[in-house]
């Protein structure tokens, strides 16, 4: 049998929010438990109980207040700070698997497997990776491998909704793209959406199948190119870069590793300021503003001859802010924090999550930044650097020759990132 030429595994936490809450009180496994948004508003995270009492993901709390008391489901506020560590600690586990991680999400991350195959069943490894990251974090996640990111979301959905897959499906197995394929609704391929997805079955395109059979012409009128890529993904190509095929993000995220392992911590800082910059970019563009900000570091976990570390931290933001400055700022003190003499550091990256609509952000009466001089500033930093070059204007904290290259009443304690918050044990 012929070895794809790539490998994609998507290794997506299960209900993320809740499982990080259960981590921390096994009392609430099996039981329904929802987890509510920014000023305990709305619906943001569901049981698998939940979501059988027919509650809708993103629905007004006040709506669903008489299916709460009635079937005594615990509710939760968000915790933005203990979810971002939880994540952190995910995403670092999965680096032990591989090289190269893409995290798409604060709940989601893509794995390169290219030449694992080679060595080993890619069924056994997604177990392996599945059930070290429960044993090491607590959170339970499913892992769908194919040899296109597109292929690999579909088989991560039907892992979690697959007895027999039991949380983990490989499609590069004979027969079982094919399968997945016809189980497939074409509004449930990422990239799809309800409004393509409703255009598709009015032409007759029921399942991701007869959306991978096509014709290139007939998909690229209703599509366009993107529509002819996605549709190139299914049929096991990779052409799809994950920026063309956005959902609506819960978190925003800037990593790369280093050209050369780095030792010196006014790099690590220079570096990071550049992430946040990217993030901060991203940000903008879709007009939201972050209320916590995580940074990790980590050395190099496939060098078994030197010592290894990795860390993270999260930083809850007085006001959300898009502001590259004063991300910048809070992003140092974390390093600080985090950084260690003696190790050798192959990454590091910086996470943005609560994000709120910059329109929308709640301003604190002791805040003493000119937000509105501010703004205009990164507007302007914005506006050259898209005119005239990616790049042309940085602040200063990026360096120069870069050589590494809410209301929240039933919010639960940070377990992991304050030390007044620990979780006490009682015998």
């Amino acid at each position: 049998m012929p070895q794809p030429e790539s490998l994609f595994a998507l290794v997506d936490c299960n209900n993320f929010y809740v499982s990080c809450e259960r981590v921390f009180n096994p009392q609430l496994e099996n039981v329904p438990v929802m987890v509510l948004s920014n000023n305990d508003g709305c619906i943001v995270a569901r049981s698998n109980e939940v979501k059988a009492l027919g509650v809708p993901m993103g629905e007004p709390f006040f709506k669903s207040k008489e299916i709460v008391e009635k079937n005594n489901v615990r509710v939760f506020s968000s915790n933005y700070t203990l979810y971002g560590d939880m994540s952190a600690r995910v995403f670092a586990t999965l680096a032990q698997f591989t090289p190269e991680i893409e995290i798409y999400s604060i709940d989601e991350a893509f794995l390169n497997l290219s030449g694992f195959d080679r060595h080993c069943s890619l069924t056994e490894y997604g177990r392996r990776i599945r059930q070290t990251v429960k044993q090491w974090t607590g959170i339970p996640v499913s892992v769908g491998i194919a040899e296109t990111k597109v292929l690999a979301k579909i088989a991560n959905r039907l892992a979690k909704r697959s007895p027999r897959a039991d949380g983990v499906l490989d499609l590069t197995r004979p027969g079982y793209r094919e399968k997945a394929l016809e189980k497939t609704n074409v509004w449930d391929i990422w990239g799809i959406g309800r409004r393509h997805g409703q255009r598709l079955i009015d032409k007759g395109i029921i399942t991701a199948r007869q959306l991978r059979d096509i014709d290139d012409n007939a998909i690229r009128k209703q599509m366009g190119v993107v529509g002819v890529r996605l549709v190139y993904e299914l049929r096991g190509t990779t052409c799809l870069p994950l920026e063309l095929c956005p959902p609506p993000k819960k978190g925003i995220t800037s990593s790369r590793s280093f050209g050369r392992a780095i030792t010196d911590k006014q790099e690590i800082k220079e570096a990071v300021a550049a992430y946040i910059s990217t993030a901060a970019v991203k940000l903008r563009n879709q007009h939201s503003s972050t209320r916590y900000l995580t940074v990790f570091l980590m050395t190099n976990r496939f060098r078994d001859d030197e010592p290894q570390y990795n860390n993270a931290a999260t930083v809850e933001l007085p006001v959300a802010s898009d502001n590259t400055e004063e991300l910048m700022h809070y992003a140092e003190q974390v390093v600080d924090r985090l950084f260690k003499q003696g190790y050798r550091y192959k990454k590091a990256g910086v996470m943005m999550t609560g994000l709120v609509p910059t329109d929308q952000v709640q301003t604190d009466i002791f805040d003493g930044a000119d937000r509105n001089h501010d703004s205009k500033v990164m507007q302007a930093l914005d506006l050259v650097n898209s005119q005239i070059k990616k790049g042309a204007l940085q602040i200063a904290a990026q360096g120069s020759t870069q050589p590494w290259r809410m209301k929240c009443e039933k919010r639960t304690p940070n377990y992991t990132t304050s030390w007044k918050e620990l979780v006490n044990v009682r015998a």
